[in-house]
Protein backbone atom coordinates (compact mmCIF):
# COMPACT_ATOMS: atom_id res chain seq x y z
CA UNK A 1 0.00 0.00 0.00
CA UNK A 2 1.43 3.37 -0.95
CA UNK A 3 0.24 5.22 2.18
CA UNK A 4 -0.90 4.36 5.84
CA UNK A 5 -2.69 6.31 8.95
CA UNK A 6 -2.29 4.83 12.09
CA UNK A 7 -4.69 6.51 14.74
CA UNK A 8 -6.15 5.40 18.62
CA UNK A 9 -9.94 5.45 18.84
CA UNK A 10 -12.89 4.32 20.96
CA UNK A 11 -10.00 2.39 23.72
CA UNK A 12 -8.22 0.70 20.33
CA UNK A 13 -5.61 0.73 17.76
CA UNK A 14 -6.59 1.61 14.05
CA UNK A 15 -4.35 1.58 10.83
CA UNK A 16 -5.95 2.54 7.46
CA UNK A 17 -3.96 1.06 3.94
CA UNK A 18 -4.51 3.20 0.82
CA UNK A 19 -2.98 2.47 -2.41
CA UNK A 20 -3.78 6.09 -3.21
CA UNK A 21 -2.35 8.88 -0.65
CA UNK A 22 -4.62 9.69 1.95
CA UNK A 23 -5.48 13.23 1.73
CA UNK A 24 -5.20 15.72 5.26
CA UNK A 25 -9.28 15.83 4.73
CA UNK A 26 -9.83 12.47 4.28
CA UNK A 27 -8.01 11.51 7.69
CA UNK A 28 -9.90 14.04 9.37
CA UNK A 29 -12.99 12.79 8.36
CA UNK A 30 -11.80 9.31 9.91
CA UNK A 31 -11.42 10.70 13.24
CA UNK A 32 -14.45 12.65 13.34
CA UNK A 33 -16.34 9.46 12.65
CA UNK A 34 -14.63 7.85 15.33
CA UNK A 35 -15.29 11.01 18.04
CA UNK A 36 -19.05 10.85 17.04
CA UNK A 37 -19.35 7.66 17.19
CA UNK A 38 -17.71 7.16 20.43
CA UNK A 39 -19.67 9.99 21.77
CA UNK A 40 -22.71 8.77 20.80
CA UNK A 41 -22.47 5.19 22.09
CA UNK A 42 -19.39 4.59 24.66
CA UNK A 43 -20.27 3.74 28.21
CA UNK A 44 -17.09 4.72 29.23
CA UNK A 45 -17.02 8.82 28.54
CA UNK A 46 -19.47 10.63 31.30
CA UNK A 47 -20.23 12.98 28.40
CA UNK A 48 -21.70 9.99 26.07
CA UNK A 49 -24.71 9.91 25.04
CA UNK A 50 -25.58 6.37 26.00
CA UNK A 51 -23.97 7.74 29.84
CA UNK A 52 -26.63 10.22 29.59
CA UNK A 53 -28.91 7.48 28.83
CA UNK A 54 -28.23 5.35 31.72
CA UNK A 55 -28.91 7.81 34.11
CA UNK A 56 -32.87 8.47 33.69
CA UNK A 57 -34.18 6.28 30.68
CA UNK A 58 -36.04 8.28 27.97
CA UNK A 59 -35.52 8.59 24.60
CA UNK A 60 -32.17 9.18 22.26
CA UNK A 61 -31.96 10.00 18.75
CA UNK A 62 -29.66 8.26 16.46
CA UNK A 63 -28.08 8.64 13.25
CA UNK A 64 -29.34 7.13 9.97
CA UNK A 65 -26.76 4.39 10.62
CA UNK A 66 -28.12 3.71 13.97
CA UNK A 67 -31.11 1.49 12.68
CA UNK A 68 -28.95 -1.40 11.00
CA UNK A 69 -27.21 -1.76 14.36
CA UNK A 70 -30.43 -2.28 16.33
CA UNK A 71 -31.72 -4.18 13.62
CA UNK A 72 -28.73 -6.70 13.83
CA UNK A 73 -28.92 -6.87 17.30
CA UNK A 74 -32.84 -7.57 18.05
CA UNK A 75 -31.93 -10.53 14.92
CA UNK A 76 -28.95 -11.63 16.90
CA UNK A 77 -30.62 -11.41 20.24
CA UNK A 78 -33.98 -13.52 18.67
CA UNK A 79 -31.25 -16.74 17.27
CA UNK A 80 -29.59 -16.42 19.81
CA UNK A 81 -32.83 -16.55 22.83
CA UNK A 82 -31.31 -13.10 24.49
CA UNK A 83 -28.14 -14.61 24.84
CA UNK A 84 -26.30 -11.39 22.35
CA UNK A 85 -28.27 -7.98 23.70
CA UNK A 86 -27.10 -4.26 24.10
CA UNK A 87 -28.71 -4.46 27.74
CA UNK A 88 -25.33 -6.36 28.99
CA UNK A 89 -23.82 -3.49 29.85
CA UNK A 90 -24.58 -2.87 33.49
CA UNK A 91 -23.63 -6.65 33.71
CA UNK A 92 -20.23 -6.12 32.38
CA UNK A 93 -20.15 -2.78 34.51
CA UNK A 94 -21.12 -5.16 38.16
CA UNK A 95 -18.52 -7.79 37.17
CA UNK A 96 -15.81 -4.58 36.85
CA UNK A 97 -16.10 -3.75 32.96
CA UNK A 98 -16.85 -0.39 33.97
CA UNK A 99 -16.37 2.97 33.13
CA UNK A 100 -13.50 3.41 36.10
CA UNK A 101 -12.04 0.20 34.52
CA UNK A 102 -11.46 -1.36 38.25
CA UNK A 103 -12.04 -4.88 37.18
CA UNK A 104 -13.44 -5.67 40.57
CA UNK A 105 -16.76 -7.94 40.71
CA UNK A 106 -19.38 -5.99 42.28
CA UNK A 107 -22.15 -8.11 42.24
CA UNK A 108 -22.80 -11.72 41.80
CA UNK A 109 -23.59 -12.51 37.73
CA UNK A 110 -27.41 -12.40 37.14
CA UNK A 111 -29.48 -12.11 33.67
CA UNK A 112 -29.54 -8.95 31.76
CA UNK A 113 -33.07 -7.36 32.16
CA UNK A 114 -35.52 -8.23 29.36
CA UNK A 115 -35.17 -6.49 25.54
CA UNK A 116 -39.30 -6.54 25.81
CA UNK A 117 -39.65 -4.66 29.21
CA UNK A 118 -36.63 -1.94 28.92
CA UNK A 119 -35.69 -1.26 25.25
CA UNK A 120 -37.23 0.03 22.01
CA UNK A 121 -35.08 0.44 19.07
CA UNK A 122 -36.28 2.11 16.11
CA UNK A 123 -36.05 3.87 13.11
CA UNK A 124 -35.99 6.82 15.22
CA UNK A 125 -33.41 5.57 17.96
CA UNK A 126 -33.77 3.49 21.13
CA UNK A 127 -35.81 4.47 23.90
CA UNK A 128 -35.20 3.16 27.56
CA UNK A 129 -38.42 2.04 29.85
CA UNK A 130 -36.35 2.45 32.69
CA UNK A 131 -32.85 3.81 33.31
CA UNK A 132 -30.05 1.43 31.88
CA UNK A 133 -26.17 0.91 30.56
CA UNK A 134 -26.54 0.07 27.08
CA UNK A 135 -22.94 -1.09 25.13
CA UNK A 136 -23.14 -1.69 21.88
CA UNK A 137 -19.62 -3.65 22.06
CA UNK A 138 -21.06 -6.69 19.95
CA UNK A 139 -21.29 -5.02 16.87
CA UNK A 140 -20.19 -1.23 16.96
CA UNK A 141 -16.75 -1.45 16.42
CA UNK A 142 -17.32 -3.44 13.36
CA UNK A 143 -20.07 -0.88 12.12
CA UNK A 144 -17.48 1.80 12.49
CA UNK A 145 -15.19 0.23 10.17
CA UNK A 146 -17.64 0.33 7.76
CA UNK A 147 -18.65 3.66 7.94
CA UNK A 148 -14.93 4.87 7.29
CA UNK A 149 -14.73 2.37 4.70
CA UNK A 150 -17.91 3.99 3.33
CA UNK A 151 -16.49 7.03 3.36
CA UNK A 152 -12.86 6.06 1.95
CA UNK A 153 -14.86 5.14 -1.34
CA UNK A 154 -17.27 7.93 -1.63
CA UNK A 155 -13.75 9.86 -1.53
CA UNK A 156 -12.93 8.13 -4.73
CA UNK A 157 -10.63 5.38 -3.08
CA UNK A 158 -10.38 1.96 -4.88
CA UNK A 159 -8.17 -0.05 -2.94
CA UNK A 160 -8.24 0.10 1.33
CA UNK A 161 -8.43 -1.26 4.12
CA UNK A 162 -9.41 -0.15 7.37
CA UNK A 163 -7.88 -2.22 10.38
CA UNK A 164 -9.77 -2.15 14.06
CA UNK A 165 -7.33 -4.19 15.82
CA UNK A 166 -8.61 -7.25 14.06
CA UNK A 167 -11.55 -6.28 13.15
CA UNK A 168 -11.07 -5.17 9.72
CA UNK A 169 -13.07 -5.02 6.34
CA UNK A 170 -11.28 -4.38 2.88
CA UNK A 171 -12.20 -2.72 -0.76
CA UNK A 172 -10.13 -3.46 -3.42
CA UNK A 173 -9.93 -6.39 -6.72
CA UNK A 174 -7.89 -9.91 -6.06
CA UNK A 175 -7.36 -10.85 -2.23
CA UNK A 176 -4.66 -11.22 0.67
CA UNK A 177 -3.81 -13.60 3.01
CA UNK A 178 -4.57 -12.50 6.65
CA UNK A 179 -3.49 -14.94 9.61
CA UNK A 180 -5.62 -15.87 12.01
CA UNK A 181 -3.57 -15.17 15.88
CA UNK A 182 -3.64 -17.52 18.39
CA UNK A 183 -5.62 -16.70 21.09
CA UNK A 184 -2.96 -17.66 23.41
CA UNK A 185 0.08 -16.55 21.70
CA UNK A 186 0.28 -13.51 20.08
CA UNK A 187 3.75 -14.46 18.31
CA UNK A 188 1.87 -17.31 16.57
CA UNK A 189 -1.48 -18.18 14.17
CA UNK A 190 -3.91 -21.27 13.88
CA UNK A 191 -4.12 -20.31 10.04
CA UNK A 192 -4.58 -17.92 7.51
CA UNK A 193 -7.74 -16.92 5.38
CA UNK A 194 -7.94 -15.08 1.75
CA UNK A 195 -9.93 -12.10 2.15
CA UNK A 196 -10.98 -10.36 -1.07
CA UNK A 197 -13.74 -7.14 -0.84
CA UNK A 198 -15.17 -7.82 2.77
CA UNK A 199 -14.70 -7.95 6.06
CA UNK A 200 -12.54 -9.90 8.31
CA UNK A 201 -13.78 -9.71 12.29
CA UNK A 202 -12.50 -11.39 15.32
CA UNK A 203 -13.12 -12.04 19.32
CA UNK A 204 -11.25 -13.48 21.93
CA UNK A 205 -12.40 -13.58 25.71
CA UNK A 206 -8.33 -13.49 26.51
CA UNK A 207 -8.33 -9.39 25.04
CA UNK A 208 -9.91 -8.31 28.27
CA UNK A 209 -9.36 -10.37 31.04
CA UNK A 210 -9.28 -9.37 34.76
CA UNK A 211 -10.00 -11.78 38.05
CA UNK A 212 -11.01 -15.52 37.71
CA UNK A 213 -12.25 -16.39 34.89
CA UNK A 214 -13.51 -12.75 34.06
CA UNK A 215 -13.44 -11.58 30.35
CA UNK A 216 -15.73 -8.70 28.15
CA UNK A 217 -17.60 -11.63 26.87
CA UNK A 218 -20.84 -12.21 28.49
CA UNK A 219 -23.85 -14.45 28.11
CA UNK A 220 -26.98 -12.08 28.33
CA UNK A 221 -29.14 -14.85 29.89
CA UNK A 222 -26.90 -15.66 32.92
CA UNK A 223 -24.55 -12.72 32.71
CA UNK A 224 -21.54 -15.19 33.27
CA UNK A 225 -18.33 -15.25 31.24
CA UNK A 226 -18.63 -17.58 28.48
CA UNK A 227 -16.26 -20.63 29.00
CA UNK A 228 -16.27 -22.89 26.21
CA UNK A 229 -15.25 -20.48 22.91
CA UNK A 230 -12.26 -18.87 23.26
CA UNK A 231 -11.69 -17.14 19.68
CA UNK A 232 -14.08 -16.51 16.58
CA UNK A 233 -13.21 -15.70 13.16
CA UNK A 234 -15.61 -14.62 10.97
CA UNK A 235 -15.71 -13.38 6.98
CA UNK A 236 -18.79 -11.73 5.92
CA UNK A 237 -19.62 -8.53 3.42
CA UNK A 238 -19.35 -5.94 6.07
CA UNK A 239 -17.53 -5.24 9.33
CA UNK A 240 -21.41 -5.03 11.71
CA UNK A 241 -22.11 -8.46 10.27
CA UNK A 242 -18.93 -10.03 11.20
CA UNK A 243 -18.58 -8.30 14.33
CA UNK A 244 -21.93 -9.21 15.51
CA UNK A 245 -21.55 -13.03 14.06
CA UNK A 246 -18.14 -13.22 16.26
CA UNK A 247 -20.24 -12.13 19.67
CA UNK A 248 -23.18 -14.61 18.72
CA UNK A 249 -20.77 -17.07 18.17
CA UNK A 250 -19.83 -17.38 21.64
CA UNK A 251 -22.89 -18.43 23.06
CA UNK A 252 -24.44 -20.07 19.19
CA UNK A 253 -24.25 -23.13 17.37
CA UNK A 254 -23.05 -21.70 13.72
CA UNK A 255 -26.45 -23.60 12.31
CA UNK A 256 -28.78 -21.34 14.43
CA UNK A 257 -27.48 -18.36 12.50
CA UNK A 258 -26.58 -19.83 9.19
CA UNK A 259 -30.27 -19.81 7.80
CA UNK A 260 -30.08 -15.57 8.35
CA UNK A 261 -26.48 -14.57 7.48
CA UNK A 262 -24.32 -15.37 4.47
CA UNK A 263 -20.93 -16.06 6.29
CA UNK A 264 -17.65 -18.06 7.40
CA UNK A 265 -16.16 -19.08 10.23
CA UNK A 266 -13.59 -20.06 12.27
CA UNK A 267 -14.02 -21.04 16.41
CA UNK A 268 -11.46 -22.04 18.98
CA UNK A 269 -12.61 -23.49 22.01
CA UNK A 270 -11.28 -23.89 25.63
CA UNK A 271 -10.36 -27.35 25.12
CA UNK A 272 -8.16 -26.39 21.68
CA UNK A 273 -10.35 -27.85 19.36
CA UNK A 274 -11.18 -25.84 16.07
CA UNK A 275 -14.42 -25.86 13.89
CA UNK A 276 -14.76 -23.78 10.60
CA UNK A 277 -17.38 -23.73 7.83
CA UNK A 278 -16.63 -25.72 5.01
CA UNK A 279 -15.37 -24.52 2.57
CA UNK A 280 -13.44 -22.06 4.02
CA UNK A 281 -11.39 -20.16 1.87
CA UNK A 282 -7.79 -20.48 3.53
CA UNK A 283 -6.49 -23.44 5.91
CA UNK A 284 -6.16 -24.09 9.86
CA UNK A 285 -2.26 -25.74 11.35
CA UNK A 286 -2.32 -28.54 12.75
Amino acid sequence: MADSFSFDAIGTRWRVDSRAPLLPGERLDLLRLAEDYDALYSRFRTDSAVTALAAEGGSLPLPRHGEDLGRLLRTLHDLTDGAVSPLVGDRLAEQGYDAEYSFVAKARPSPARPWEEVLEWSADGVTLREPALLDVGAAGKGQLVDLMIGSLVEAGHEDVIVDASGDMRRQGDGVITVALEHPYDATSAIGTVALGSGALCASASNRRIWGDGLHHVLDARTGRCVDTVVATWVLAPDAMTADGLCTALFVADPAALAGSFDFDFVLMYSDGRARFSAPLAGALFS
